[in-house]
């Protein structure tokens, strides 16, 4: 369960204050549009921690008690409030009730829809452990696989599974400018979901980054035999393989999980990065 979806039920049965980064200048520990929810007797979300945090909640919870509305309050992180980080937080301190939750849940689902698509190939032990990673990050993540009764019962709130035989026939239906990870259990399936989106590319041009799993001799093998089907040079230099950030050790699926999760955040920076939202 999403920290947004942990908010939304609690708030069902009892009012809280969202506490959401409103703007900052200079060094911060988080980006606006963070938020915390803080209820009487536990908190969901995170605005950086620390004493920042620690302040946050203690006036959050003044407000519970009281029957203020909004408020905003700047915060320099110095040392009056025992941080060095030496920027400034504006925080917006929002009663919200059971009331609020329509409200609240669009705010939610429109800013989802603003998170990068990845596209993933294969449901065998590296993509599940990649699937409980990306669903806490701000990913959509649209997993597919050929076989039948694959992924598990329960996903993250942010992940859509689809059965697709063939399953290369999924790419021209994928969102437009989607992280595409092939990780299928068959080299050959791999090859040709690769191929289709090679074709696409050549298209369209909208998949900003296609990852193959694998060794550099696996991917040396398929550079060949794409090259067989009419791809040139170009095209395959639009491929990366291995996948995963470099200097990470370790072949366990949650190891090669967490490098390749870490490679597509960098790629946020780089790639159409997803800019904050008004909190309202």
């Amino acid at each position: 369960m999403t920290a947004e979806e942990q908010f939304l039920a609690l708030l069902d049965s009892q009012p809280a204050v969202r506490v959401s980064v409103q703007a900052y200048r200079g060094s911060v520990p988080r980006e606006a549009g963070a938020w915390m929810a803080v209820f009487a007797k536990t908190t969901i979300g995170s605005i950086g921690g620390g004493r920042l945090e620690w302040q946050a909640t203690e006036l959050a919870r003044e407000q519970l008690g009281g029957q203020a509305g909004t408020q905003v309050r700047r915060f320099a992180l110095g040392p009056s409030l025992g941080q060095c980080c030496g920027g400034e937080v504006t925080l917006q301190f929002e009663p919200v009730s059971a009331q609020d939750i329509p409200r609240l849940q669009h705010h939610f689902l429109a800013q989802q829809a603003r998170w990068p698509n990845v596209a993933l190939f294969g449901g065998g032990h590296v993509a599940t452990a990649l699937v409980q990673v990306l669903g806490r990050l701000p990913f959509l993540v649209h997993w597919l696989d050929s076989r039948d009764g694959i992924f598990p019962g329960t996903l993250p709130g942010n992940v859509r599974a689809e059965h697709s035989e063939p399953v290369q026939r999924a790419v021209a239906g994928l969102a437009p400018f989607s992280r595409v990870l092939i990780m299928s259990f068959s080299h050959a399936e791999d090859l040709d979901v690769l191929a289709a989106c090679l074709l696409r590319q050549r298209l369209h041009r909208d998949l900003p980054f296609i990852g193959l799993i694998g060794s550099r001799s696996k991917w040396a093998v398929f550079r060949h035999r794409l090259a067989e089907r009419g791809f040139g040079a170009d095209e395959l230099a639009q491929v990366t393989s291995p996948i995963g950030v470099p200097g990470i050790a370790g072949k366990a699926p949650e190891v090669i999980a967490v490098a390749v999760a870490a490679q597509l955040l960098q790629l946020n920076a780089t790639i159409d990065a997803v800019p904050s939202l008004p909190t309202k």
